[in-house]
C-alpha cells in the first residue's frame, strides 16, 4: 500500500497535466467567472491562445506560439480588413446610379462612418463595451442619414460578439440585448420598408446581429465549461494527494508504534536480565545461564517481530508473512514479564472469545507496553492485567503496586510509548486513561469497541 500511494505522488501532477494538454485544455491565467474590471467596461486580463497554454501537442506548441501573431497585431489586421469590406462592399452592392457619390455628401461622412465603426476594434478587446456603443451610434447615424445600404455593420456585428465572448454572461447578455432594442427601433424606422428587397436587408442586419451576439456567447460558455473542467480536476488531484499523504503519514506512523513497541520492551527485558546476569555470574553460574538463555530467546523474538514488521514494505503483496500478535499470546508476554522479576496476575472476568484482529493485536501491544513500563519504571513489583469482554467493547486494565514512572498528572511523558497506546486505542474508536493509583502504583485503563476489520485501520 505504501508503494503504491508514494507513486501516486510521485505521479500524479504529471499524469493529469498529460491528460489535459492531451484534450487540448492548457492551464489558464485567470478564473473565467467575473471579466470586466470594477466599473469599466475594460474585460479583465486573461489567457488567450490555446497555443500558449499547450494546448496542442508538445512538439507544436512551442511552434504555434512562436507564429502566433502579437494580439494587437490581430486587431490591427481584423480593423483594416473590416474597414476595407464595409467601403468596397458598400460600393459594390448598394443601389442608385453613384453610390461613391452619395457616400461623400456631405462632406465625406458616409465614408468617415464606415471608416470609424471598422478602426474602432482596434479597442475591441480592452473597451469592448465601449466600442460595441460607439459602433451601434455610428450605425445609426449612417441609416438615419441615408447612405447607402450594404455591408456596413460588419463591425457592428463583431463588436457584438466581443462583448459576449468576452464578457460574464448575464450582464454582456443584458447590454446586448438593450442595444440590439435600440438598433432594431432605428433601423426598423429608417428603412425604407415598402420593396420587399429593402425590408430583407434590414431583417438579415437584425438576425444576423443576433447570431453574432450568440456565437460570442456559446464561445464564452465554452470558456467557462473548460475552466471549470480543469478546476474540478486540479481539486480532484488535489484531494488525491492529500489523501495519499495522508495514508503514508498513517502507514509510517503505523510502523513507528511497532517497532518502537517490540524495540522497547525487548531492550527493558533484555537489559533487567543482563543486569541479573552481571550481579550473579560469579556467584551463581546456573542462574547466570538460565538468564542468558532468556535473553537470547527475547531477542529472537524482537528479531522476527520486526521481520514480519518490516517485511510488509519489502513486499506489499506478500501474504505468507506471520500473523500480528495477539491475546493469545499473553501467556508468552507475561512469562517473559515474570523472569524479569515481575508478579504478574491475569484476570479474565468473562469467557474470553475471538476478537477482531485489529482489536486484539491493538489490545496486545496495550498489555505489552505497559509491561515493558513497569519494567523501566516500576521495578519488581506486582502486576494485575484484567480483560473483560463485553458485549460491544473491551476492557483492559493493567496496574502495578510498584514506584511507578514519573509522569504529570495527565499521564504524558517525554517518550512515546502511552502515547503511542492512546493512539492505538482512538484509531479504533475507543479511548484509554493512565494515571498514578491512590496508594501507590500505576495503572492503565482502556477501552476498544469491537469492530469488523473491514472498518478498522490495521
Amino acid at each position: 500500500m505504501q508503494v503504491c500511494t508514494e507513486v501516486m505522488l510521485r505521479r500524479g501532477p504529471a499524469a493529469r497535466r498529460r491528460l489535459l494538454d492531451g484534450i487540448g485544455y492548457g492551464p489558464r491565467s485567470a478564473a473565467a467567472g467575473s471579466t470586466y474590471a470594477r466599473g469599466r467596461s475594460r474585460p479583465l486580463r486573461r489567457t488567450d491562445s490555446a497555443a500558449a497554454s499547450g494546448g496542442y501537442d508538445h512538439g507544436m506548441a512551442a511552434i504555434a506560439t512562436r507564429l502566433r501573431a502579437p494580439v494587437w497585431m490581430q486587431d490591427a489586421v481584423l480593423a483594416a480588413l473590416v474597414t476595407l469590406f464595409q467601403i468596397r462592399g458598400t460600393l459594390l452592392v448598394a443601389r442608385g446610379p453613384d453610390p461613391a457619390a452619395a457616400l461623400a455628401e456631405p462632406a465625406y461622412l458616409g465614408y468617415v462612418l464606415l471608416i470609424g465603426s471598422g478602426l474602432a476594434l482596434l479597442a475591441r478587446r480592452r473597451w469592448p463595451v465601449a466600442v460595441f456603443a460607439a459602433v451601434a451610434g455610428v450605425s445609426l447615424v449612417y441609416y438615419t442619414a441615408g447612405y447607402p445600404d450594404g455591408p456596413g455593420w460588419v463591425g457592428l456585428f463583431v463588436a457584438l460578439y466581443t462583448v459576449t465572448a468576452q464578457g460574464d454572461g448575464r450582464r454582456s447578455l443584458t447590454i446586448v440585448a438593450a442595444g440590439l432594442s435600440v438598433l432594431t427601433v432605428g433601423w426598423l424606422l429608417t428603412a425604407d420598408l415598402a420593396p420587399l428587397a429593402a425590408a430583407g436587408w434590414v431583417f438579415f442586419r437584425i438576425g444576423t446581429a443576433i447570431m453574432a451576439a450568440a456565437l460570442g456567447e456559446s464561445v464564452r460558455t465554452r470558456r467557462v465549461i473548460v475552466s471549470e473542467a480543469q478546476q474540478r480536476a486540479e481539486r480532484a488531484e488535489h484531494t488525491r494527494e492529500q489523501e495519499a499523504r495522508q495514508r503514508v503519514d498513517a502507514e509510517r506512523l503505523r510502523i513507528a508504534r511497532e517497532v518502537h513497541d517490540t524495540v522497547a520492551h525487548a531492550i527493558a527485558v533484555i537489559n533487567v536480565q543482563a543486569g541479573v546476569t552481571a550481579h550473579v555470574l560469579d556467584k551463581r553460574p546456573e542462574q547466570a545461564r538460565e538468564t542468558l538463555i532468556t535473553i537470547e530467546q527475547t531477542s529472537a523474538r524482537a528479531l522476527q517481530e520486526l521481520r514480519a514488521t518490516l517485511g510488509m514494505l519489502r513486499d506489499v503483496d506478500d501474504d505468507g508473512r506471520a500473523p500480528a500478535p495477539g491475546l493469545g499470546r499473553i501467556g508468552e508476554l507475561t512469562g517473559i514479564a515474570r523472569e524479569a522479576g515481575l508478579d504478574v496476575i491475569v484476570d479474565i472476568g468473562s469467557p474470553a472469545r475471538e476478537l477482531p484482529s485489529a482489536v486484539d493485536h491493538a489490545a496486545y501491544r496495550i498489555v505489552q507496553e505497559s509491561i515493558t513500563n513497569v519494567i523501566r519504571h516500576a521495578g519488581p513489583s506486582r502486576v494485575t492485567i484484567s480483560l473483560r469482554y463485553g458485549s460491544g467493547d473491551l476492557e483492559i486494565r493493567i496496574a502495578d503496586d510498584g514506584r511507578g514512572p514519573c509522569l504529570p498528572a495527565d499521564g504524558s511523558g517525554g517518550g512515546r510509548g502511552i502515547a503511542g497506546m492512546r493512539e492505538r486505542a482512538v484509531l479504533l474508536g475507543g479511548d484509554l486513561e493512565t494515571g498514578p493509583l491512590p496508594g501507590g502504583g500505576f495503572e492503565v485503563a482502556a477501552r476498544l469497541p469491537l469492530q469488523s476489520d473491514a472498518a478498522v485501520p490495521q
